[in-house]
């Protein structure tokens, strides 16, 4: 079976690393163009271009559907992970068998744009892998593949979507195997679905006048990106690596104890593991407090 990826982020590396070295034919790689990125606004590659690049693969960067329809011409299938283009319909009935897209949640939960920080924010205990064949909805096609995942209570996105990533090999080559046996996907309910919308840096703004589970979940779906964050002596600090304490203060109180960073919340106070300031990178809370010179009483806001 000929196959092409297309994709950009990382989480999708280990998925096209198992399909280059499985009985299917790799054929392309097809990826978002080159970025202006850092303080520099140089031109860089995807991640999954750059796995193109460093493995010999080809790479092909299409601006317009004239060209996307070309890429995937004569192919057998196409599996999309977070390429983070809409395609046409018509595009998605050139391939023999279509195109699959693996979904980082359990469809028809979380449908859209941040599947794995939504699950993070509403507490969800349980997340996973969907292998799906697109169609002309939003992430509403018929199912191949579900592979679920504990979450546990302190896991942040950029962990979730590492473990995801990894989980998610195993169900597009099980989904591909399918497809090869002639096996049809099943039908997506629609009951219990929900939308997954795209983070914004205005909601990533933390209200320390909730409750500590709450404040949480939030910091750990927004980590790493945009980054949960608040102010401190009027500059933006962005926290991460929170943990529930017992310890009570007033909502937005911050403390150092026993070595321990403390923001308090309308339960209870979270240790916050992780600070970065403006500019810089992030560090240990406690680096952090240390070159802060905290004095009692201060906050965040």
């Amino acid at each position: 079976m000929r196959i092409a990826i297309a994709a950009s982020p990382e989480v999708a590396i280990p998925t096209i690393e198992a399909l280059s070295k499985s009985s299917f034919q790799l054929v392309r790689v097809i990826s978002q163009p080159d970025r202006p990125a850092g303080r520099g606004k140089v031109l860089t590659p995807t991640p999954v271009s750059q796995w193109a690049i460093e493995n010999g693969v080809e790479l092909l960067h299409p601006s317009n559907s004239e060209e996307i329809a070309a890429a995937v011409e004569g192919l057998d299938c196409v599996i999309t992970i977070g390429y983070g283009v809409l395609l046409p319909e018509q595009i998605l009935e050139i391939p023999t068998f279509g195109f699959l897209n693996l979904h980082f949640s359990l469809l028809p939960r979380w449908r859209g744009a941040a599947p794995v920080q939504r699950a993070i924010e509403a507490g969800d205990s349980v997340s996973g892998v969907t292998v799906f064949k697109l169609d002309a909805g939003m992430d509403t096609g018929p199912i191949y593949t579900v592979h679920r995942f504990a979450l546990d209570s302190d896991i942040s996105s950029d962990e979730l979507l590492i473990e995801l990533g990894l989980l998610g090999v195993d169900a597009v080559i099980e989904s591909l195997d399918k497809i090869a046996r002639n096996e049809r996907p099943v039908p997506q309910p629609t009951e219990g679905a929900t939308r997954a919308k795209k983070l914004t840096r205005e909601e990533a703004q933390i209200d320390w006048n909730l409750d500590a589970e709450v404040v949480s979940a939030k910091i750990r779906a927004f980590t790493s990106n945009p980054g949960a964050w608040t102010y401190f002596r009027g500059s933006v600090i962005k926290v991460a690596s929170p943990q529930i304490t017992d310890v009570k203060l007033e909502p937005g109180e911050i403390s150092l104890r026993e070595k321990k960073v403390l923001i308090g919340t309308a339960s209870t106070a979270l240790h916050i593991g992780l600070i970065t300031s403006a500019g810089k990178s992030a560090i240990d809370s406690t680096a952090w407090a240390n070159g802060a010179r905290l004095f009692e009483g201060e906050r965040c806001e």
